[in-house]
């Protein structure tokens, strides 16, 4: 333990020395104004750049709060949030991926925002964004926007297979129905792979997107009522029902392996499992064929998933008032369109989903707002998230992988639950 620790410590400082401070003022002066070292992870050169603009606007609007901005690296990002909290180093404001704000608000290191922001800006985040930064209660984190998950599809492709094509999340494709819909493509496909997983990806993306097939079937990750456990969920008749027929998919050669991430748009696939970030590219390329649908219901109706990048407070910070008006602003209607304008995700407030062409009434993507409102589902609110997406994922390769699904899930479950024992039982999952 002392080794890791001294390693952790040493990641904190040569991290630190790394990063990129985007402001030369200097920070800790007694006098003038309050200064706020916010960390940011890097993410898209597009969002980078708005970030950057934000913080320069905040500055000039608020002449006695001046915020220090210091990006870091996404890969290594939580690693950094932890050497940093070990060393009692972290900054006054924090971004971080939204599963991760309960094991971090467990350890101490947030403070509940709910008497720093005013009524009026908690009441405008999106349901799916207040469920997300809320733990026990209490609001700790909010995010500036949301993410979406859903089906691209090639609309001609499916018409002339005679599919339908489900107007919302109630009337999406049974899992049999997607199954046979497999098959149809597949018989005027060149090598029968027609849906494209984003097996490509890495990391927190099986989490993100497959959990809901989970939750669609009846199942879950672990319960979300105390006391906090995986087995007889996890690895439950549904859970395995379910994995089996996406495993069943995979070995039927219907699923593209996606190696250079051109399936959809390559025209080598009809569909698509995947989030909001695609439209842009998927648009480019197949124009107005292009058509966005709900993920299959496996018997409990559609589910999906939801969350990104959270904002919070610390508990480091010792002028929670001026950091909170920060992030009020960047919660202010023409911020988060800014932001979402660079990223394409969900506005993360009701104000500026209504002013949004994407995602307004009218707009091509309004599903997604329609799914973060009934059918999405936040990946579990527990201390524990960060062994229970590691489990899941290291299923779910296994499963991929040709492993038999319930003993995949088995060691899965077992797992998350020898943590939970480890932990006696941290606290109660919400």
């Amino acid at each position: 333990m002392r080794g890791l620790i001294a390693g952790l410590l040493l990641l904190a400082a040569l991290s630190l020395a790394a990063c990129g401070e985007e402001s030369s003022a200097p920070p800790g002066a007694d006098d003038g104004p309050v200064r706020l070292r916010v960390w940011v992870h890097s993410g898209q050169p597009g969002e980078r750049a708005v970030i950057r603009d934000q913080v320069a606007r905040f500055n000039a609007a608020e002449p006695g709060v001046q915020v220090e901005l210091t990006v870091i690296p996404e890969g290594g990002y939580n690693a950094q949030v932890q050497a940093a909290a070990l060393a009692g180093d972290l900054p006054d404001v924090l971004e971080f991926d939204g599963p991760f704000l309960y094991s971090y608000a467990w350890q101490g290191h947030l403070r509940p925002l709910d008497g720093l922001l005013p009524a009026a800006v908690r009441d405008d985040l999106l349901p799916s964004l207040a469920a997300q930064g809320s733990w026990n209660g209490r609001l700790y984190a909010v995010g500036a926007f949301d993410s979406g998950l859903g089906l691209w599809g090639r609309k001609s492709l499916l018409e002339a297979v005679g599919a339908r094509l489900p107007a919302g999340p109630d009337a999406a494709w049974s899992a049999t129905e997607f199954a046979q819909l497999l098959e149809r493509l597949a018989e005027r496909d060149s090598d029968g792979a027609v849906l494209d997983l984003k097996l490509n990806y890495t990391g927190e993306w099986f989490t993100y997107a497959f959990s809901p097939v989970l939750q669609s079937a009846g199942a879950d990750l672990v319960t979300r009522a105390p006391p906090l456990r995986a087995g007889g969920v996890l690895d439950s008749g549904e859970a395995v029902a379910a994995l089996r027929r996406v495993q069943d998919w995979i070995r039927a050669g219907r699923v593209d392996p996606n190696l250079d991430d051109a399936a959809f748009t390559g025209g080598r696939v009809a569909l698509s499992w995947a989030g909001h970030w695609e439209y842009p590219r998927y648009r480019k390329a197949v124009g107005d064929d292009l058509v966005l649908l709900p993920l299959p219901d496996f018997g409990a109706g559609s589910r999906t998933g939801q969350g990104s990048w959270n904002w919070a407070i610390t508990t480091r910070c010792d002028r929670p008032e001026a950091a909170a008006r920060f992030l009020g602003f960047l919660l202010q209607p023409d911020e988060v369109l800014a932001m979402t304008a660079a990223n394409g995700a969900v506005p993360g407030t009701r104000r500026a989903v209504a002013r949004s062409p994407l995602y307004g009434p009218a707009g091509p993507l309004r599903l997604f707002v329609a799914q973060l409102g009934e059918n999405a589902v936040p990946r579990p609110r527990t201390p524990a998230y960060p062994v229970i997406t590691s489990a899941f994922q290291k299923a779910f390769q296994d499963i991929r992988n040709g492993l038999d699904v319930e003993e995949a899930l088995r060691r899965a479950a077992a797992l998350i639950d020898q943590d939970i024992q480890d932990n006696r039982g941290y606290r109660a999952v919400e």
